[in-house]
């Protein structure tokens, strides 16, 4: 028997993560910070004791947890815990392991963010696809409906940079049977967020990361909060040693009250609100129509998605093209499911991304 046959059918059927990584002179694709990261991070990073890296970090990031409670304002909410890992997907990864017994029902709302239908599978757990509706808005009663032993949320939503009506989340908060993840990634750039659900209703768990805001996406350090419980057994699933040292001091680091730290990751974010407006206003007077954005980036209908990606590439700029998103919605129907997805960014970079997106558009 070959090894292929050994592995498991949802093993072998899983392509890899192969986003295009070609090196540009601008490269607009990942949703990450643009500014870099906050000064009062590295300045930890280049003083790193050699004793921290010979030695592993805490087992379960316990010095990060009060510091977390205390920036979403849940510091004096009782019974409020946090659970951590590599990254806000090591999370989710982790609370379906927790929740997902085999054949147990995942349901989220498509297009979203496209690790979640893969994550469900490795746990031996169903996906199931609610379309989003014609405004960008979660479906409640269908995903109440699917009786899922997970709900997913994402709000701002990837990857089309939406928002979901404070209603709607609510509304599955608190008729959804099993339990109710609300990936809140992008959570920084948004008017209307939902951590204090994580208080109200003992099934949700709020999960964010330090990679979009905080600028510390090569740390891989992402969170949920929820009642002491839920985050409890997510964090058994997920193990010990999951955040590195380095990581625990640079997080803590950005946590701080400073210009330097906090103060300089609010300052970015809402510089990268102004900017996305000024960008989505210069990206229609090129005759494109990005979709309503409370994220750091913008998704942009178009069937040409793919050529113009290709030729923008070709002159070092590099925006990430979708495909297959949702024929449901009707945006995305039009597009042929295609679309752009920009990162937010300074304004230089944005003027030559415009630039250069006006000489290929045709």
């Amino acid at each position: 028997m070959s090894i292929a046959a050994l592995a498991r059918d949802e093993v072998r059927a899983l392509p890899l993560y192969a986003p295009d990584m070609t090196p540009c002179a601008i490269d607009v694709s990942d949703n990450t910070n643009l500014w870099g990261a906050p000064p009062a991070a590295l300045r930890v990073l280049a003083d790193v004791p050699a004793e921290s890296v010979a030695r592993y970090p805490s087992l379960y990031s316990t010095p990060l947890r009060e510091s977390i409670l205390r920036y979403l304002g849940l510091g004096g909410a009782p019974g409020v815990g946090v659970v951590t890992g590599c990254g806000s997907d090591d999370v989710l990864d982790s609370t379906m392991r927790a929740f997902g017994r085999a054949g147990a029902r995942l349901a989220y709302s498509a297009p979203t963010f496209s690790m979640i239908p893969v994550f469900a599978r490795l746990n031996g757990m169903e996906p199931v696809s609610i379309p989003l509706t014609a405004a960008f808005d979660v479906d409640a009663e269908r995903l109440v409906a699917c009786d899922a032993a997970v709900t997913y949320l994402c709000t701002p939503n990837n990857p089309t940079a939406t928002p979901l009506s404070r209603a709607a989340v609510e509304y599955v908060a608190a008729h959804a049977r099993g339990v109710v993840v609300i990936d809140e990634a992008y959570a920084e750039f948004s008017p209307d967020t939902f951590q204090e659900l994580a208080a109200r209703h003992e099934r949700v768990l709020v999960v964010r990361t330090f990679s979009k805001a905080f600028g510390l996406a090569g740390l891989r350090v992402g969170y949920g909060v929820a009642g002491r419980e839920l985050a409890g057994l997510v964090e058994r699933a997920r193990g010990p040693y999951k955040v590195n040292s380095l990581a625990e001091r640079a997080v803590l680091a950005s946590l701080d009250e400073g210009d330097d730290a906090l103060g300089w990751v609010r300052a970015h974010a809402a510089l990268a609100v102004e900017l996305r407006e000024r960008l989505v206003v210069e990206l229609r007077a090129l005759g494109f129509e990005p979709l309503p954005s409370v994220a750091n980036f913008v998704c942009v209908p178009t069937p040409r998605a793919q050529l113009l990606a290709s030729r923008l590439r070709e002159r070092g700029v590099l925006v990430r093209a979708l495909s297959g998103l949702s024929s449901d919605v009707p945006a995305l129907a039009a597009s042929n499911g295609m679309a752009l997805r920009i990162g937010v960014g300074p304004w230089a970079v944005m003027q030559q991304l415009l630039d250069t997106l006006d000489m290929v558009k045709g």
